[in-house]
């Protein structure tokens, strides 16, 4: 009979962790939410656009294409980074003490937003940030980068 009084507890916890989770969802802040969906946002573009040169891992390809991962280029470069997402780099680029050549093809027609969400995806994933990379940023590099061309 004691035993009989029991038999509910796992069910009941199981109810109470699915509770518990549900609060923390409906408690995460609309910049998480918009954070979270740049994030896969930027994850779908980056499969599209930046995987097949740097892979997936984001360790790029030996001796042709820059990791992103572990690199020390996301420090400081956003805004060359969202330049040469658009207009392409043809410049060397050294990136943990290595110099890579090969040139990076423009995406003219990604819109402001798509590069932010990838440059979110990039930074989140690689870089050590939990923010999202506005798209007004963005546009004011863009604008920036692209009276110098």
């Amino acid at each position: 009979m004691k035993n009989e009084q029991y038999r509910f507890l796992p069910i009941l916890l199981g109810i109470g962790s699915l509770v518990l989770i549900f609060l923390a969802e409906a408690c995460q802040s609309s910049s998480d939410i918009k954070r979270e969906q740049y994030f896969v946002e930027g994850m779908e573009l980056y499969k599209i656009h930046c995987a097949n040169c740097h892979q997936m891992d984001g360790k790029g390809l030996q001796n042709l294409y820059p990791p992103i991962a572990n690199s020390d280029f996301l420090t400081n470069q956003k805004q060359y980074l969202a330049c040469g997402i658009k207009y392409g780099i043809t410049d060397s680029l050294r990136v943990n003490g290595k110099v890579y050549t090969q040139a990076m093809p423009a995406n003219t027609q990604l819109k402001n937003i798509e590069i932010a969400e990838i440059l979110t995806y990039i930074y989140n994933k690689w870089g050590n940030e939990k923010e999202i990379t506005p798209t007004e940023t963005v546009k004011e590099w863009l604008d920036a980068c692209e009276q110098k061309q």
